[in-house]
């Protein structure tokens, strides 16, 4: 019998650091520099002679938002199992991060709010989350897998793939000569590996039905999510909070609506308002604030009327939740892995895009360490990345079906899920067990079939029926 997909889970999100990994490449070929890409390519370093990472936008790109990556101007959050596997592919990075100012949020300084409710049960233990923008992050971890000596960077764009029988065999990209602008002649990459992390516009599919492949099956949840993100001076005199999450959901006369303030490195917050469907959060700086006053606990107020804004309030909009499920294909091609939002993206107000790209990293390790068949389907590997999609996908979906607009697709059983789940979230308030149980599965440290444990069911339950006999 085949181990559970919570023990699979478990053995992928380890933070032990692999002792056994062995060359088993000449030439591995990373289409992406992003956060998916370059943690791809600092695990094939330990596999590979040479790994070469083919991105759009160059690699002097520093703190700044990357064009390649318009939502990063937004505020992103690095979960408990991510800090874990970035320490675990770059020793010492937590205090390097802190070092050149993330923060390490103090719990009496976090805030949780659910319907307009403080949850007042102190965060569960642990270390303490890292906190940034996403760009700082991202040039953390490219200044470390750039350190690499068998790690080479090509500016270039994606063009396409070259297929020899039943594996691929090279990539082919344009060399770009300036910001946008690609030269016309492309150049073939030769490659025992291709590692596609081109995320969410991913062409993979096109690349594989020209050459007479199967498409992925894609699934979608139209989800109708508006983020609008501005950044704060922080200043004591207004607010002593280093982590707000504001979440409100639909029912009972309330409007679902999710804000975050996180305070960052460069002495700032950053501050999130979102809102879902017609419930737009625009540029304008007057409904910035409005909304904050008005929608949110009183921290976003007294930082959007108070605070010193730096630069101009900026938004962004997804349309829906998308994953790609490989594992299905009856046909896939040897020597192609596919790794972070071009496998799956998700609802980004629960703050599992960058976690899944480290968790789908450390699957490749995991897949590589087993001195696997190059000429033959990488199966194991996407067998392993279905496991850490199929955890994101549960946890983000099951409470966005829960939004007046979304109406499917449902998975079975859903009726019991959405009960139970809504019970489980009310009795974290008070039972800290059960809210480092929850707390564990949202922050992507246990798969969420750890929640149906007789143990947790039944914790569960009480704590409803005490609740309605109070």
């Amino acid at each position: 019998m085949p181990p559970s997909s919570s023990r699979q889970f478990a053995e992928i999100s380890t933070s032990l650091r692999p002792t056994d990994a062995t060359v088993i490449m000449r030439r591995a070929v990373v289409l992406g520099g992003s956060m998916a890409g370059l943690l791809a390519a600092r695990v094939l370093s330990d596999h590979a002679d040479e790994v070469v990472i083919i991105e759009r936008d160059g690699s002097e790109v520093g703190d700044e938002v990357r064009p390649g990556v318009p939502q990063g101007s937004q505020v992103h959050a690095l979960l408990p199992a991510g800090q874990v596997q970035l320490e675990r592919w770059f020793p010492g990075f937590t205090e390097e991060a802190v070092a050149a100012g993330a923060v390490l949020p103090r719990p009496e300084r976090v805030q949780l709010h659910l319907n307009g409710a403080r949850r007042h049960l102190p965060p569960p233990t642990g270390n303490p989350p890292l906190v940034t923008t996403r760009p700082f992050l991202e040039a953390m971890v490219r200044r470390r897998t750039m350190a690499l000596d068998n790690i080479r960077f090509v500016h270039g764009r994606a063009e396409g793939l070259v297929f020899d029988g039943d594996r691929v065999v090279a990539a082919r990209y344009l060399p770009m000569t300036g910001p946008d602008t690609p030269n016309a002649e492309p150049i073939t990459e030769a490659a025992d590996l291709v590692v596609d992390a081109m995320g969410r516009s991913s062409r993979l599919g096109d690349w594989l039905s020209e050459n007479g492949w199967q498409r992925p099956p894609m699934r979608r949840m139209p989800i109708k999510l508006n983020y609008a993100t501005a950044l704060f001076a922080r200043d004591e005199q207004v607010s002593d909070v280093d982590v707000v999450v504001s979440q409100t959901n639909a029912g009972n006369g309330r409007v679902a609506r999710i804000g975050g303030i996180n305070a960052v490195e460069g002495n700032r917050w950053i501050m999130l308002v979102a809102g879902y469907a017609d419930d737009r959060p625009s540029r304008d700086t007057a409904d910035f604030i409005a909304r904050c006053r008005n929608d949110f606990p009183d921290a976003f107020g007294a930082i959007a009327e108070k605070g010193r804004m730096i630069g101009d309030v900026v938004t962004y909009h997804q349309a829906d939740s998308r994953r790609r499920d490989f594992h299905e294909l009856e046909r896939l091609p040897a020597g192609l892995v596919v790794a972070g939002d071009a496998v799956a993206s998700f609802n980004p107000v629960y703050g599992q895009g960058m976690t899944s790209a480290t968790l789908h990293a450390s699957g490749l390790s995991s897949y590589l360490r087993t001195n696997p068949d190059l000429q033959l389907p990488a199966r194991e590997y996407f067998e392993k990345v279905r496991i850490v999609a199929d955890a994101a996908w549960q946890v983000s979906t099951t409470a966005d079906l829960g939004l007046p607009h979304v109406d499917g697709p449902y998975p079975p059983g859903y009726g019991f899920i959405s009960w139970f789940g809504n019970r489980l979230l009310a009795a974290t308030f008070s039972d800290p067990v059960l809210n480092q149980r929850l707390s564990a599965v949202t922050g992507m440290v246990a798969h969420p079939s750890s929640l149906v444990r007789p143990s947790t069911m039944v914790r569960t339950i009480r704590a409803s029926l005490f609740s309605r006999a109070a």
